[in-house]
């Protein structure tokens, strides 16, 4: 067909398309917020609706760090309508010099607008760009103040973040605070669905942050109403108990100090135990730092500075050559810092690291002291933690041995992939597959049926080693993982290179039965400890090969539910020329023949795939502790508390 030639712009549709100042729009009030969201909350999904109720919360959380609420309370409503109430001081009300407006609207309906930016009003605040509650009533198709204070109760509604009428004087009232009560906008948000244990979660992580502080959530979208409140004296003490309740604690007591240094208040817990993995949680002003920055960077320095010291004093280590390295001091910890400063320095609005170099300082030198006199007073503890180093250390130059063995100089030595590897023509990870097959039989179907183009096929044999159980240098002498890491090409621990991994979409491709869940939780476990970027970057996948191929004379269809089976079933039964419909379970990949399976399961018109996601590391980390560790006990009473509720159990 012969190629269109592209039309030229007439000296009219030349005019139409100027770019003028009359093309330059600016957007005023809360305009900016409605047409970016993205930029004041991260996401419109799931994550952004969530984040509406964490910054209303964090207003009242700056209120009961300030030293003037002392009650917190989440609403959820019928009509998926949100309140939060606290016994803080009140927004204020009176005219705003500024704006002409109450100090109210003002808030509600100005960027960059309230008492965290000046002044003695909040010493320590969390909602730093004063962006918070102004976002929440932009995003919102309707939103309520009620601020009582003064003797009275002020009002004030708004739509969409403009004000339906000015600010109401109404009934008296002895009692003082603020009620922010929402509906988000349905025209922002995909979906308006509150998800009540990811509220809970952060609430409960909130009121461990702020000691003394009572913290309460009612879910009233249906009846009875569900309530559930927290309070707690500890802190960061009751907070590492509550996140090791599962594991085996090498200490007795936990490391726990409290102190202000620099203008800086630095809170710091830690404890050790019996596993391999770390779990680090930082937080400046009570919001969670992710990426941690200059407070986490502190405290790891003061732990390992601190750990060699007295292992050296104690003449636990011949040489300083012998000195433990960062990782070999977190090897087993579970550790939280949590500062609270005057100016926090975040990246960006979602806050995933902080960047103030004397909150760094600040928290050495507070973690520092303190651990020196608490490895003094607790010399039992002391000896478990350095015992544990030591195992450590120890095991870390076994598997640099191991892991040189199979990865240094792996380009210039040659290292070949492996045999059992089936590996696709195309060089480009864009586009390539890897296909993580249980068992011979299906790999050899999958290896026939496969495009050999784009998708590489690696059968591994039987169950693979479990992480949990087992220390790098044991598992790099497994054969089935030794070849899977040769295979992704991005080398592993500290020599991992996400920048080399061979294929961008990394496919696990099991039976549909226990043991093909095994393999599974096997390998994610695998893929989570040691290359955990790769699920956050979502080149992990799940393929969820047919249940049932049901067939009524040339007519098939493949089924991947019980519940799809019996719908398909009633639908092929229709119509009295047609045969009764005949079914055909899968119980493993290897039943089907290459044409089955790739048209099922791997071919990217028909298949069905799931990406992995860790939306929540420390419930994973946490979940994968209680499923594949070395405590049996936590493991017994999880299996108890859902075993009514198990479905397709294979016996």
């Amino acid at each position: 067909m012969a190629k269109k030639e592209a039309k030229k712009p007439t000296s009219k549709e030349t005019k139409q398309a100027s770019y003028g100042a009359k093309d330059i729009y600016v957007l005023e009030g809360l305009d900016p917020v409605r047409k970016r969201p993205g930029m004041y909350i991260g996401t419109t999904d799931t994550a952004g609706l969530h984040h509406l109720i964490w910054e209303v919360v964090d207003n009242s959380i700056d209120e009961a760090m300030a030293g003037y609420a002392k009650n917190i309370r989440v609403d959820l409503l019928p009509g998926n309508k949100v309140s939060v109430s606290d016994d803080g001081r009140g927004i204020p009300v009176e005219k705003h010099k500024q704006t002409g407006k109450s100090a109210l609207e003002t808030v509600m309906t100005t960027l960059h607008a309230g008492g965290k930016f000046g002044g003695d009003s909040y010493k320590v605040s969390g909602g730093l760009h004063g962006v918070g509650v102004s976002v929440v009533n932009a995003l919102s198709s309707s939103l309520k103040a009620e601020v009582h204070r003064d003797g009275y109760v002020w009002v004030q509604e708004y739509e969409r973040g403009k004000p339906k009428y000015k600010l109401k004087k109404t009934e008296k009232s002895k009692r003082i605070g603020t009620t922010v009560t929402f509906l988000p906008d349905i025209e922002i948000f995909s979906k308006v669905e509150w998800d009540l244990k990811r509220i809970v979660d952060h609430l409960r992580q909130q009121a461990f942050l702020t000691k003394g502080v009572k913290i309460e959530i009612v879910d009233q979208r249906k009846l009875p109403a569900i309530y559930q409140g927290f309070y707690f004296d500890g802190g960061l003490l009751s907070f590492i108990k509550y996140i090791t309740q599962s594991e085996k604690p090498l200490q007795e007591d936990p490391f726990y100090v409290q102190k202000e240094s620099e203008n800086i208040e630095v809170e710091a817990a830690f404890l050790y135990n019996d596993e391999l993995e770390t779990t680090e949680l930082s937080f400046a002003n009570n919001i969670y730092t992710p990426d941690g920055g200059m407070h986490l960077t502190g405290f790891r320095t003061a732990l390992t500075r601190t750990l060699n010291d007295y292992a050296n004093k104690e003449g636990y280590l011949k040489s300083k050559d012998d000195n433990f390295t960062g990782d070999d001091v977190r090897e087993g910890l579970s550790a939280i810092v949590s500062v609270k400063l005057r100016e926090p320095q975040f990246e960006g609005q979602t806050k995933a690291r902080l960047g103030n170099p004397p909150a760094r300082t600040a928290t050495e030198s507070v973690t520092g002291e303190a651990l020196k006199d608490w490895l003094e007073r607790h010399p039992q503890d002391a000896r478990k933690i350095i015992d544990k180093c030591m195992l450590a250390a120890k095991a870390r130059k076994a598997a640099k041995a191991a892991k040189d063995t199979i990865l240094r100089k792996g380009a210039l030595e040659g290292l070949t992939l492996p045999g059992k590897l089936a590996d696709c023509s195309s060089r480009d990870p864009a586009e390539s597959e890897l296909f993580i097959v249980e068992g011979d039989s299906a790999g050899g179907s999958a290896k026939q049926g496969r495009d050999r183009r784009t998708q590489a096929i690696l059968p591994i044999k039987g169950k693979i080693l479990n992480v949990e159980k087992s220390r790098i240098d044991k598992m790099l002498m497994n054969k089935e993982i030794k070849a899977l890491v040769v295979a992704l090409g991005t080398a592993i621990a500290e020599s991992f290179d996400i920048s080399n991994l061979r294929y961008h979409k990394i496919v696990l491709m099991t039976d549909a039965d226990v043991d093909g869940s095994h393999i599974r939780t096997l390998l994610l476990a695998l893929f989570y400890r040691y290359f955990q970027p790769l699920i956050s970057n979502g080149h992990i996948y799940i393929a969820q090969p047919p249940l049932y191929k049901i067939q009524s004379g040339k007519e098939f269809r493949y089924v991947y539910s019980d519940a799809e089976k019996e719908k398909v079933l009633k639908e092929m039964s229709k119509g009295s020329d047609k045969p009764a419909p005949g079914l055909q379970r899968y119980k493993g990949l290897g039943e089907m023949n290459p044409a089955q399976l790739w048209e099922t399961t791997m071919d990217p018109e028909n298949r069905v795939l799931k990406q992995v996601t860790v939306a929540d590391a420390v419930e994973a980390d946490k979940l994968f502790d209680i499923l594949m560790g070395k405590q049996v006990e936590p493991r017994k009473n999880f299996i108890q508390a859902r075993a009514l509720s198990v479905k397709n159990l294979d016996i």
